[in-house]
């Protein structure tokens, strides 16, 4: 996840001074966001799939929805066709 935890060591810093966060604890949530943004495009769309079917949502209305919340990843990922949302899924 995170080779080198000093690289972060100003972002830790600025939790502390301007959140109620100890540094143990803001250390704790720069290493979480870090890991949610290093997701795999695949890894986010069998994710948010997973996670939108669970909440009853039909298919169509899943695909456009993740088709919507790619571009504004941390990293924007290369446009994806529902076709290819659909296979990332599916196989």
């Amino acid at each position: 996840m995170l080779e080198h935890p000093s690289a972060h060591d100003d972002l830790v810093d600025h939790l502390v001074r301007s959140t109620p966060l100890r540094r143990g604890e803001a250390a704790r949530v720069v290493l979480d966001v870090l890991a949610y943004f290093d997701e795999t495009v695949e890894e986010f769309v069998r994710r948010r799939h997973r996670e939108l079917q669970s909440r009853g949502m039909a298919n169509q209305e899943i695909f456009e929805r993740i088709a919507a919340e790619l571009p504004h990843r941390a990293v924007a990922p290369p446009g994806l066709s529902l076709r290819q949302l659909r296979r990332i899924v599916y196989g």
